[in-house]
């Protein structure tokens, strides 16, 4: 569903912050084989997966790979060098409730390794100016926009999933502009069926 909420154009370089298995980078490409994916990610065995599943889909070419913490500056893309950013952050404060089980999923799920103000930090480094980034996060809208905005990221579009037109919202999209005006602009929400909703599992 990030996949399908984030616009890259055409040739774009994309820099996925906390890529795992490069799902992501794979689906953009599928859709837009034109762009280069650069991968962050800090679990070594996540980021074997991703470089096999890349290769496998013959798109070694189009991807690059940075094994390491995105809070080191050294591991990430060239300042300034990538158009559009893309992030499925962890959306759990640490120690703010149960801890998920296993090392792999407390990483994914609560901010143990980095936080959402670090993954903003990263996403204004690597962008140039004028660049996108989007991100995907649960409940947490006033932190979401706030963080991005103390990093020069300025949120132009929000789109909220919901299991049902009278269901509360259980997901949020966000896409900011570094160094963007203000002025966002709140799309209608994606809900489970219909058209729409094929479109984001076949790519219609």
């Amino acid at each position: 569903m990030l996949a399908y909420f984030a616009r890259p154009s055409r040739g774009d370089t994309v820099c996925d912050l906390g890529s795992g298995i490069g799902l992501l980078g794979t689906l953009l490409l599928a859709r837009q084989e034109s762009l280069f994916i650069e991968n962050v990610e800090i679990s070594a065995p996540a980021a074997a997966l991703a470089r096999k599943t890349f290769a496998e889909n013959g798109w070694a070419d189009r991807a690059a790979f940075h094994e390491g913490d995105l809070r080191d500056v050294s591991v990430l893309p060239k300042a300034g060098s990538v158009d559009y950013v893309i992030s499925n952050p962890p959306y759990f404060p640490a120690g703010s409730g149960e801890s998920a089980k296993g090392e792999a999923r407390q990483i994914a799920r609560e901010e143990t390794s980095c936080t959402l103000d670090d993954v903003c930090a990263a996403a204004q480094r690597v962008l140039r100016y004028g660049g996108r980034f989007t991100l995907v996060h649960r409940e947490r809208l006033a932190d979401v926009l706030c963080a991005m905005r103390s990093h020069g990221i300025e949120s132009k579009r929000l789109r909220f999933l919901a299991k049902s037109p009278d269901a509360a919202p259980s997901l949020l999209f966000v896409e900011g502009k570094r160094g963007g005006k203000s002025g966002l602009v709140i799309e209608p929400p994606l809900v489970p069926n219909g058209e729409e909703w094929d479109a984001v599992y076949f790519r219609k």
